[in-house]
């Protein structure tokens, strides 16, 4: 009897029932299988397709034009010594990465679900696999717009970027945690409520429009200031108006807007992760 307690073993199994495990020491260990995850979603998204990346580049160019008909056209919004349709464009790339990461990041339990039940890996990989393959398609938006920039540019237009912008990379991590953050909180919800997933296309496309995406962010706060509130408190709305501000010099920033979208993310994404990793222990039951 003393003799089995005094052995020792190589490797001892039990159950990871700390709520605050972050599983961020596994995600390096399993690095090589992110990186393989992310050329997945790279080559295969567009692979059965007939203009393959393209569709990368035609959402947000049709999108640029049809805000540029109705909200500056008709109705009359003025976006100062910036072209219309490079403001819409500015903000809807921006926007499009949030929005993805966001819609993509929230089925994450229920799409592979198959997946989890047969292998273990930490299942923050997956999500955070979604989220730095849509970095791809960022940069080649961005890539368009800088053709449009330099397109106004050559026509004579004023426009000129700010000296911030060397700051654009942080605020694309920023918004790329915020929009894994709550991705992994709304998959969560997901395994017990299946009805969220048909919110979710609602809910972004309702986002869009209090993110300040198609309007400066000063416009609401002079025309509805009852109702401004509700921007205030979206930091997305911030990190849109940032980017503006960096890439066409034109909206307003601050570091209080700044310090209240950076810590606003940080919750949102640690919170969603924490809830993310004590769901996985049990989803397999419900999903």
């Amino acid at each position: 009897m003393s003799q089995t307690k005094d052995q020792q073993w190589l490797f001892e199994i039990k159950p990871k029932d700390a709520f605050f495990r972050l599983h961020l020491r596994e995600v390096w260990q399993y690095k090589d299988l992110l990186m393989l995850l992310v050329k997945r979603d790279v080559i295969t998204v567009y692979k059965q397709t007939i203009l393959g990346p393209l569709w990368y580049l035609i959402q947000p160019l049709f999108t640029s034009v049809i805000f540029t008909i109705l909200f500056n056209n008709i109705a009359g919004i003025q976006t100062g010594n910036v072209p219309p349709f490079l403001f819409n464009l500015a903000s809807i790339t921006i926007w499009n990465y949030f929005a993805t990461c966001l819609t993509t990041t929230s089925d994450t339990f229920k799409s592979n679900a198959g997946l989890f039940g047969k292998v273990y890996f930490p299942r923050i990989i997956m999500p955070l696999s979604i989220v730095i393959s849509n970095l791809l398609k960022l940069a080649l938006q961005l890539l368009i717009f800088v053709g449009f920039y330099g397109y106004y540019l050559y026509i004579g237009k004023d426009i000129t970027p700010n000296s911030d912008i060397v700051f654009f990379p942080l605020l694309v991590i920023i918004m790329g945690l915020l929009g894994l953050g709550l991705g992994m909180i709304i998959s969560s919800l997901v395994t017990k409520y299946r009805d969220l997933t048909f919110l979710i296309t609602f809910g972004v496309q309702l986002m869009m429009y209090i993110s300040a995406v198609n309007y400066p962010l000063s416009l609401i706060k002079q025309k509805l200031p009852g109702y401004s509130w509700i921007v205030d408190f979206n930091p997305m709305a911030y990190i849109i108006e940032f980017s503006r501000h960096m890439l066409l010099n034109t909206g307003s920033f601050s570091i209080k807007s700044l310090t209240y979208t950076l810590l606003i993310t940080i919750i949102i994404f640690f919170s969603g992760l924490l809830i993310f990793n004590n769901t996985e222990k049990k989803f397999i039951d419900t999903v």
